[in-house]
Order: C-alpha cells, then structure tokens, then sequence
C-alpha cells in the first residue's frame, strides 16, 4: 500500500506525486491533456439539480410521480417472451428481507456464511428435482448466459468446436451464445428442426441445442431431438420454461445431457428485466466440466450440519487452463427467491400454476382463431403458454389499439414461412401470453377488443 500523505483526501489511494509521475510516463502535462476527445462543453457540465427539498416534500413528488404509473393490477397484460409474470407467495419477500439474507453475495467463508450456503444448497436441490437431472450449480446470471455457457460446456465434453442451435430458439439466446463463443476457436450455426430429425448433423456438432417450449411457445419433439444429437455423437442442451416442467416430462426423463432455463418465473419479480438467475443442471459424470459452482453438504467433527463450496472451476480458484468459466457471481439472493418459492408451492403447486397457465392459454387461442381475419398459427401443434397469431392489421397497430382500451397486448414477432400452419410465407404476428395471473374477465376483454379491432374499431 502506497502512502498518501501529500494527498489532501487521505481516502484517494494515488497521492500528487504519484500522479504526476504517471502522467510523465504517459507523456502528457495533466489529466485534461487524457480527455481531449471529449468535448470541452460536456467535460463538465452543469447537472441542474433542484433547490434542496424536505422528506416530506419528496415523498410528495415521489408520490406523484408514482401516480402517473398505470395500475398494473387492473391492465390485462398478455406479454411474455422469456420474463413472465406469475404469482408471488408472501414467504417470498419476508424471507428474503431477513438480515441473514438481504446481503447474500458468494459465500468465500463457510464459517461465516452459512446460512446463504444452505439457501444455495436448497435452490441447487431443488432446481435439479425439477429439471429431473442429476446435478445443479448454484446459479448462474441469468436464462441465456446459462445457455451459452451449456454450449461452450458441451465443446469441452466432446472436443468438437461447433455448436448447433435450433433455428426456433429465441434469438437473444443465439444472440449471447455468438458473444460467449466469439474468442473461443467454437462456431455456433443455425439449424433446422428437420435437419436434425433427417441426420443431416455435421460430424464435428458438440450439440444439439433448442428451446422447449421455443420461442413461439410450441412443445419440441425433446426426445427425438436429443436421440438424434446421440447419434451423431453430440450432446443434447435443452433450454426451458421451469414452470412448464410442472406437467410436462422433465429434461433428465428424455436423456437430456445438459439442461437450462430462466428462473425468473420462480417467485422473481419482473422487475424490467432483472436482476434474474439462470438454471444450469447436467448429468453426474459431467460435474468437472461444470460452470460455475456447487454448494455441498456435510458434517463437522460433531457431527453437525455444514455447508460448504466443494467445487469451483473458475480460474480464481485453479490454474487459468483448467477453468471452465470466468462466471463469478452466484446469484445468492435471486436464487434464494427460487428456493422459497419452491419451498413453498411444492410439487402440487407448481403444477396447478403450469395447469392454469396452459388451460387460459387454451381458451384464449380458441376463441382468438374463432374470430373472423384472425388465426393461430400452429394448427394443432401443441404449446404451454404462448402462442403465436397472425393479425388482420400490423401487430404494432394491434398493439396501440390494445394500450388505448387498457390491454397490454403481446410481442410482434416474425413468423417463419415453415412454422406450424403458417402457409403464406414470412409474416408478422403477436405472440401472446397467458399465465396463472389472468383472468377470464381480462382474457374475454382482450378477446373483445381483438374482435373490435377486426372490424376496423377505434383506428
């Protein structure tokens, strides 16, 4: 530690004179000669703060401020596409603000983390009952970095460099997956679901990776999906919606070797995009090529309870070569929310919520393609929550509409000319969700104003 004894604010950790001797090195006379490529009138400018206000005085702004928010509570909201909104228990938010918690970070120091490590512990549990697969890490960032890490994983397992994506994936996922890959000798390509069923796989795929229910909320074929990649000597990741895994067979029942998913469905709040916890579970004999880390338990001298890191294959912890990732955050108390909320609805509840979501969703698709110039693509394909639908109007028309009645409609999306019963060629659709949160009122209100819009309504 250097001294800052010439400094005039002790808590700046470069004194003057160490300063002026890094500018010397760099060859400039002061720290302004450094940003010259920043425009003189935006070096500084004025920030335009308000007068100085009471607490009561902003809690009044604040207020008003809140108050242009629309209730979200009475404004049906059909949208979805990888965040959803789902019911929240109580225990949740009461768990989650207690001491022991509300700070959670990655737990370094078992003796003084304990109970964070066993909160990890029990997300781990219960991530991998619910995926059906052998192990869980304690979390990763979110949805689609657990995704791309899968696919990087799936290299190293089969020492093969190219990494196939079903082409009906959300494309954010190919979106990060190109990210993670780019500086990684590893190509991701795009494929097609017949290609795959067909065998026309390359010899070199480390995988087969898709998303189920996809993008357009349809069921993949997961078992003849993972028993071609077999086939041809790569591995099978899957990406999920959890909640679907309620009644739906789960990842590990089809001989999936890696599974992934967004937990953000699993008691965490939207909140605009983050921050959410990404699922990442494999088989057993792949723990060593496993992101990330695992939380364990066992017991002391006494015999008592401990919990405790047992593996960590990022390169803070091993040699550079023999990391795996350089992910380096669990996210303790977003996984925490998982935990509880698993906890706490159970086997039944999670399945009455997967129920729920699919039967509305099945409701509302039957009486939107009842409706004259609108149509459900997909025929008869099966899907959970979502759907897509083709519109008589541009979606983002629909869309407006929608806001100006007080409806949150859903994504406009493209629609691939060989998805479902599409039969016109690329077009642009909606895709709609539905979940546990919607109700028959709101559902026949969005399906009023579909009607209404139809026949030309409030242009």
């Amino acid at each position: 530690m250097t001294s800052n004894a010439d400094s005039p604010h002790p808590f700046i950790p470069n004194t003057a004179s160490e300063r002026a001797q890094m500018l010397a090195t760099i060859g400039v006379d002061d720290f302004d000669a450094l940003i010259t490529d920043i425009p003189e009138q935006h070096r500084n400018s004025s920030l335009r703060l308000p007068n100085a206000a009471s607490e009561l005085e902003v809690a009044t702004r604040m207020q008003a401020l809140a108050a242009l928010n629309q209730d979200a509570g009475t404004r049906p909201s059909f949208l979805g596409a990888g965040a959803y909104h789902h019911f929240i228990p109580s225990t949740v938010g009461a768990i989650l603000q207690r001491g022991e918690f509300v700070t959670s970070y990655t737990p370094y120091q078992p003796e003084a983390a304990q109970g964070v490590l066993q909160s990890g512990f029990e997300f781990q549990s219960a991530v991998a009952q619910i995926f059906g697969m052998e192990v869980a890490n304690a979390g990763m960032y979110d949805g689609p970095t657990a995704f791309a890490e899968a696919g990087l994983m799936a290299a190293r397992v089969s020492r093969r460099n190219r990494i196939l994506i079903l082409d009906t994936a959300d494309k954010r996922l190919f979106e990060v997956a190109e990210a993670y890959a780019r500086y990684q000798q590893v190509e991701i390509e795009a494929i097609s679901r017949e290609s795959v069923l067909n065998g026309d796989v390359p010899d070199d795929a480390a995988c087969i990776a898709f998303q189920s229910p996809n993008f357009l909320g349809r069921i993949e074929d997961v078992k003849a999906l993972t028993d071609a990649a077999h086939a041809a000597g790569a591995l099978s990741v899957m990406h999920t919606y959890p909640t679907a895994l309620g009644m739906f067979k789960s990842p590990g029942e089809f001989g999936v070797d890696i599974a992934t998913g967004e937990g953000q469905p699993l008691g965490v709040p939207l909140t605009f995009g983050g921050a959410y916890v990404g699922l990442f579970t494999t088989k057993q004999r792949f723990i060593r090529q496993l992101p990330g880390r695992i939380i364990g338990r066992t017991t002391d001298t006494l015999g008592r309870t401990g919990y405790t890191l047992t593996l960590q294959t990022r390169e803070q912890h091993i040699r550079r070569e023999r990391a795996t990732s350089n992910i380096c955050t669990s996210t303790q108390l977003i996984g925490l929310m998982v935990a509880v909320y698993c906890a706490t609805m159970g086997p039944n509840g999670l399945r009455k919520v997967a129920e729920l979501s699919y039967h509305k969703a099945h409701y509302l698709a039957n009486a939107i393609d009842a409706l004259p110039g609108w149509s459900v693509i997909g025929g008869g394909g099966t899907f959970f929550n979502e759907f897509a639908v083709e519109c008589p109007i541009a979606p983002v028309e629909v869309s407006r509409r929608l806001a100006d009645r007080g409806i949150t409609g859903g994504l406009p999306v493209t629609i691939p000319p060989d998805f479902g019963g599409n039969t016109r060629g690329a077009s642009e659709g909606m895709l709609l969700c539905v979940t546990e949160m919607n109700s028959r009122q709101g559902i026949d209100r969005l399906v009023n104003a579909l009607s209404d819009i139809g026949n030309g309504g409030a242009a």
